[in-house]
């Protein structure tokens, strides 16, 4: 007999009972324990098994060709060895990154361009094998045409991306904004040699980490150099008084990490290892942007682990050849990209940006400057493991993503903060909806526009409709740069704050890793470059259970201080909003414990002649903005 999945059992508590009481595992029992009495016998009650091994979810295996093939997509993805035909993809711990490679594998396996929606709409494998099985016979789905190595005499054009950078690097010369930086810490037996060589190899590999911008006939164009170009800088501290070693590491470190690139003459990756003690050395790896993204940074450290792993050991790599390269896919990017399907995907970006507000007015310390300087830093973020897994246990419950979630909730914080219920976020999307370029290092990320619509104080479980809506939208049409975007757009242009959007939103996933090496004890060491291209970027990622990250900010803009207070109205939302998500948006809690204390006791100690149309509760918002 077949039992009713764990769906649709939450789907019809949900009306029933409050969320806390909404049980997150589910069993099936033949029947109950009992006790001599005959009451439920709670001590011999099974624990409850993972949900992705529960029988709700697996009773069933696949049984059609498409199914087979969906099942084993999602277990490679997701690292579950048992998919069943009714498992739900998001329950399983699928999020918007996967569901992109999940449509990549699809087309490779099929030759079918399954449209990002399908996933949402239909998340488990029945239900989208079955919508496979419909779109075979749709003849109206065109194919993106396929990826493979340019005609030489077309390699010569930059990616609109890469476009957008350099023209900004023209602007700021000696500019370290667009600087991807990371340190760590060996400790162990180092070998040099075997470092080095893995580095040559992977700039060898990676014609985009050894191509520089000149300018022929005044277009820039790619010129790619010899790998041989690459040296490992190598800087001994050991004759410096062991008690100063660190600091002068740590300067090194920072220098290196804000010395700009020259575009035109440097290779995009630098690498430099400073040697405090035999067995104790600390590298610095630097790319610039126009050559890479968080995506290349994983690929990169996996590289980088294969590779020194082989040469230690003194044989060959055993990564096979790249089938394209970075100019390869900006070949197929500009063929792609016009005509009807530029067409397409620019009317979407055109509806849903119509009428948008220019800036989002945030409350700031200081007045914003004519000219934005960049200036910034960042403070840390950490959201602990049982207010985690709240958060993901909701977004299951809801059929969304933990990131719409986090994203709703960023939005309703940013709402309140600016009195404005037309919010517009940018957000980071790999852009590598295409197999070939999963190993690849490069900028391929794209920046999506997020606008969400506030307005009508709705539930925050009704705002989840709105920006599921929203964000399975902006997927389906993720190829449109936001260059092209902004050039077709043509909003206001400001030197004071960047077009669309001012504020942005990431949650890494699984393009992350943590740099490996054999032999070697290897901690990150923090860099700040003390730069900010937005006036906040939220960055978070999930570590262990919890959700790490940071929040970078213009300090031209906020104080210090002022940050650490939006962090925490941040934490108590969340925890509001877990608590009870049909809670209109305007009861949800920003108050941190010691602003209700203040709020309700110390402000309640003496008698205050408020204006008689205000409460005290808009008083203390007032201040809290100020």
């Amino acid at each position: 007999e077949r039992h009713p999945s764990a769906s649709l059992l939450r789907e019809y508590l949900h009306d029933k009972l409050p969320e806390y009481m909404i049980p997150s595992a589910w069993i099936v029992l033949d029947q109950l324990p009992l006790t001599t009495n005959g009451k439920v016998d709670r001590k011999a009650l099974p624990a409850p098994e993972p949900e992705n091994d529960s029988p709700l979810q697996s009773e069933m295996l696949p049984r059609t060709p498409f199914e087979e093939l969906l099942a084993g997509i999602w277990g490679n993805l997701l690292k579950v060895e048992r998919i069943g035909i009714h498992s739900n993809f998001f329950e399983l711990g699928g999020h918007s990154l996967l569901a992109t490679q999940v449509v990549a594998r699809v087309r490779d396996a099929l030759s079918l361009d399954l449209p990002l929606r399908a996933l949402f709409e239909a998340p488990t494998v029945a239900e989208l094998a079955a919508r496979i099985e419909h779109l075979q016979h749709d003849t109206n789905e065109s194919l993106k045409p396929p990826l493979c190595r340019a005609p030489d005499e077309e390699r010569r054009g930059l990616s609109f991306g890469q476009e957008r950078l350099w023209f900004l690097d023209q602007l700021e010369r000696g500019s370290a904004t667009y600087n991807i930086s990371w340190c760590v810490r060996l400790r162990g037996e180092l070998n040099h040699t075997a470092l080095e060589q893995s580095f040559l190899e992977i700039v060898r590999r990676h014609e985009a980490l050894r191509t520089t911008i000149v300018v022929v006939d005044g277009q820039p164009q790619p010129v790619v150099l010899d790998s041989k170009a690459f040296r490992l800088q190598v800087t001994d501290l050991q004759e410096i008084p062991e008690n100063g070693r660190e600091t002068e590491a740590v300067r090194l470190a920072a220098n290196e990490a804000s010395g700009p690139f020259d575009l035109a003459r440097d290779l995009m990756l630098r690498a430099c290892l400073l040697q405090l003690a035999s067995h104790d050395h600390v590298l610095v790896i630097t790319m610039h942007h126009i050559a890479s993204d968080g995506w290349s940074v994983a690929v990169f450290e996996r590289e980088l682990k294969t590779h020194y792993q082989a040469y230690s050991r003194k044989v060959p790599s055993p990564l096979p050849e790249l089938p394209v390269q970075y100019l390869d896919y900006t070949f197929w990017q500009r063929t792609w990209l016009q005509g009807a399907a530029l067409e397409g995907q620019m009317a979407y970006w055109r509806r849903q940006l119509e009428g948008a507000p220019a800036v989002l007015e945030l409350p700031t310390d200081f007045p914003r400057p004519a000219v934005a300087r960049f200036s910034g830093a960042r403070q840390q973020v950490v959201i602990d493991t049982a207010l985690t897994q709240a958060l993901n246990s909701l977004s299951r419950r809801e059929g969304v993503t933990l990131f719409m979630t986090l994203l709703a909730a960023w939005q309703v914080l940013l709402s309140r903060y600016s009195r404005q219920d037309d919010v517009s976020i940018g957000s980071p999307i790999a852009g590598r909806s295409l197999t070939e370029l999963e190993g690849l290092i490069g900028f391929f990320v794209n920046t999506l526009v997020l606008r969400t619509d506030l307005s009508g104080n709705p539930t925050f479980r009704e705002l989840l409709v709105r920006v599921r809506k929203v964000a399975v939208a902006a997927y389906v049409h993720q190829d449109f740069p936001l260059e092209k975007l902004v050039k077709e757009l043509k909003p206001e242009r400001s030197l004071s704050h960047s077009p669309l959007f001012q504020v942005m939103f990431a949650l890494q996933s699984a393009a992350s890793s943590e740099l490996e090496l054999e032999g070697l004890t290897i901690d990150p060491l923090l860099l700040d470059n003390s730069t900010s291209k937005f006036d906040l970027t939220l960055s978070l990622s999930e570590k262990n259970g919890s959700l790490l990250g940071t929040l970078e900010y213009d300090t031209d803009l906020f104080e210090p201080a002022t940050i650490q207070r939006l962090l925490g109205h941040f934490e108590v939302l969340l925890v509001s909003i877990v608590s009870d998500p049909m809670q209109h948006i305007s009861e949800l809690s920003l108050l941190t414990a010691p602003e209700r204390h203040q709020l309700l006791v110390e402000w309640n100690k003496t008698q205050l002649d408020y204006p008689e149309d205000k409460c005290v509760h808009e008083l203390f918002e007032e201040q809290v903005e100020r």
